[in-house]
């Protein structure tokens, strides 16, 4: 077995840490997640023992996931956070059978929004003297080839190469998105022609068509709007990306003041109907009402040939997710309030997108369990889509083995009117709802079906797999505030 990456199995393949995308500051772990590091670092040593495998080796299988999650479970139930649970028996983690039948899964994946950066981009030009995006990464093993001379020369570790490897080789990612930070418009980490390039990169592997790409408008920064017409003539753009929250001098807007809804107006006369907003996750007081979702219901129902892509969600860390409150401005209550002020239904053209907000809700079952089913019951349960915010987070595939195994307590279910996650509806959210907004042609999904070239070296990769189980976002407050220095 390849060991390259942590070959005493020091890292956990379920990464609870303090990470984040960068546009929110990392939150601390608390006392129940250090605790469920703890055991699940335990059972490791234990259990690969049992099994007579190293600690690699045992991490790095089915049941080395599965005791991960159970150690998790155990910690949270320690802690009375009982609202929701990784569903997976103990056995699982000393049976691989029982494991692969919990935590591995055939699922279309389509994850709509991922990222990576160009180490080698304008960018880097941009920014401030001594600045280190993601310096936590000199410390990485996997980065000391990239060492050079060059003062971003260690930003090469999380180019197209390890985005290829980090999605579709250790996770089961089917198709992507690459979406786009915030930024001026000199100070893009990446530009739409770096992912265009990201997306031939993967096409010449015969992985047609699994990168599609955003469009970024920023409508209150000048040439934004009189971008849009060239994106559209010179790329496939699947959606536009916007920021409400984010201009230029600091403040933000709504999807209904003039930028907005020019921005819509112009998507409209271009044919790209699908808006993709980002609400929640605030960058920082100035504009926090421009993060909350007031305006979503609003346009919605004024567009109603438009499709509003919530990514987030709404979501935000300062607050944990509970029962609807109607009272409640921000955070996933936000939206709901939103859309059942604006009379609209589950089912309509508003779609919640769990980027960042899922794998942020792996630290709290309570959160994860109120935060699901309210999207599925005010969203409806063709309306949610599965994000990652991958690269920031390393792999997806944590976040597709917690989301497989997670079930909302009866006890939930029945009070707020919850639906149990059922494999269908696992399914609707790991891929299926992303179908009809961004459509793939037949013969793409026939391809993937028959094994291109990607799906090969997957396979051929897994026969012997060396995953990092690292992050690579910001997880200290210093960190986050260099990366923040990228734009502005």
């Amino acid at each position: 077995m390849s060991e390259r990456h942590d070959p005493h199995g020091r890292r956990l393949p379920v990464k609870l840490d303090a990470t984040t995308n960068g546009e929110f500051a990392p939150v601390p772990l608390a006392p129940v997640h250090h605790q469920a590091n703890r055991l699940a670092h335990e059972a490791a040593t234990v259990n690969a023992r049992c099994l007579g495998l190293g600690r690699r080796g045992f991490l790095v299988s089915a049941c080395g996931v599965a005791s991960n999650l159970i150690a998790m479970n155990a910690a949270y139930a320690r802690a009375g956070r009982s609202g929701g649970w990784y569903d997976l028996p103990d056995e699982a983690a000393l049976d691989l059978e029982v494991a692969q039948a919990s935590v591995d899964g055939s699922e279309f994946i389509f994850d709509i929004q991922g990222h990576f950066v160009n180490p080698s981009g304008a960018w880097t030009r941009q920014l401030p003297e001594g600045a280190r995006p993601l310096q936590s990464f000199t410390a990485d093993p996997r980065c000391e080839p990239h060492q050079g001379p060059g003062q971003f020369d260690y930003l090469r570790c999380v180019g197209p190469d390890q985005f290829v490897k980090d999605v579709f080789l250790d996770s089961d990612t089917d198709l992507m998105v690459l979406s786009f930070v915030p930024s001026t418009r000199a100070g893009e980490p990446l530009t739409i022609e770096e992912a265009a390039a990201t997306a031939r990169i993967v096409e010449r592997l015969e992985g047609t068509h699994r990168l599609y790409v955003h469009g970024r408008v920023n409508p209150n920064q000048a040439g934004d709007l009189e971008g849009m017409d060239e994106l559209a003539a010179r790329y496939t753009i699947s959606a536009w990306k916007t920021y409400t929250q984010w201009g230029p001098d600091g403040t933000g807007f709504w999807m209904d003041d003039d930028a907005g809804l020019a921005m819509i107006e112009k998507a409209r006369k271009l044919g790209v109907r699908n808006i993709a907003i980002h609400k929640g996750l605030a960058f920082g007081r100035k504009s926090y009402e421009h993060s909350t979702c007031a305006d979503i219901g609003r346009v919605a129902k004024r567009f109603p040939d438009v499709n509003f892509l919530i990514y987030h969600s709404g979501f935000v860390t300062e607050h944990p997710e509970g029962p609807y409150d109607p009272a409640r401005s921000d955070g996933i209550d936000g939206l709901c309030t939103s859309l059942a002020a604006n009379g609209i239904k589950p089912g309509g053209n508003v779609y919640a997108e769990l980027g960042s907000t899922w794998r942020f809700l792996m630290r709290d079952p309570d959160s994860a369990a109120h935060a699901l089913g309210k999207l599925f019951r005010y969203c409806g349960p063709d309306n949610v889509l599965w994000g990652t915010d991958s690269i920031w987070y390393g792999s997806p595939q944590d976040q597709i083995q917690a989301f497989r195994t997670f079930q909302i307590a009866p006890a939930l279910r029945d009070k707020h009117g919850y639906p149990e996650i059922t494999r269908e509806l696992r399914a609707k959210v790991f891929g299926l709802n992303a179908l009809p907004i961004y459509p793939v042609p037949d013969d793409v999904l026939r391809k993937h079906l028959a094994k291109d070239r990607v799906s090969v070296a997957r396979a051929e990769y897994r026969e012997d797999p060396d995953p990092s189980f690292a992050t690579y976002g910001p997880r200290t407050r210093r960190e986050f505030l260099n990366l923040k220095a990228w734009g502005g």
